[in-house]
């Protein structure tokens, strides 16, 4: 095994995590920078945006999570959310995701024969660079997770954090110290999968 696939190995949803990290926050936005330097993107459009949350903005934000998910959800899962949400908010910090849809309707007309797909090939990029940060992360013993608490909270945080509003938000990544293990990851049989011709 090479060393990037040892990384994509240890690269886990880590749901239990702290306010500890091993980088300081200098070193980590250079991290994030870096990847956004380097994410692939259709026609090279880089429409990827992120906004990252320290302090008591990370907190406010998945206070306006929960509170959302709480008017909504039924009643029984009103403590699985509480103990869920609590698990992101006590981490160090939270990055949101968001494409430019400007860029995206520029290209469109642009170049209609392929307008439906740039908004597709918009969020391939976004997952890329999220998965780049994840790794990037991981590589620092810094747990994260994916969350996809959209389109319910979109408006809410749109607005309480000023966010342009030409950025979709696309999603939202919890991260911090790394206070236990999960479970390993659990394969499926590839054969079937993948397809060879020669």
């Amino acid at each position: 095994m090479t060393g990037i696939l040892e990384l994509f190995a240890k690269r886990h949803s880590f749901y239990d995590i702290n306010d500890k990290i091993s980088l300081k926050n200098s070193e980590l936005e250079a991290l994030i920078k870096k990847c956004m330097e380097l994410y692939p993107s259709s026609f090279n459009t880089q429409s990827a945006r992120l906004m990252l949350l320290y302090n008591q903005k990370h907190h406010y934000f998945w206070s306006l999570v929960e509170d959302k998910l709480l008017k909504t959800a039924p009643k029984d899962k009103t403590e699985d959310i509480k103990k869920r949400i609590a698990s992101f908010a006590k981490g160090y910090g939270t990055i949101l995701f968001f494409d430019d849809s400007n860029i995206v309707k520029e290209l469109e007309k642009k170049m209609p024969l392929y307008a439906d797909n740039f908004k597709n090939w918009s969020h391939q990029g976004n997952a890329i660079l999220q998965f780049m940060i994840w790794s990037a992360l991981s590589d620092k013993n810094i747990g994260a997770s994916m969350q996809h608490y959209n389109p319910l909270v979109d408006d809410c945080v749109m607005t309480a954090f000023n966010v342009p509003k030409n950025w979709e938000f696309v999603a939202q990544m919890p991260f911090g110290g790394i206070e236990s293990q999960p479970q390993p990851h659990s394969f499926n049989d590839i054969d079937g999968k993948i397809l060879i011709e020669q």
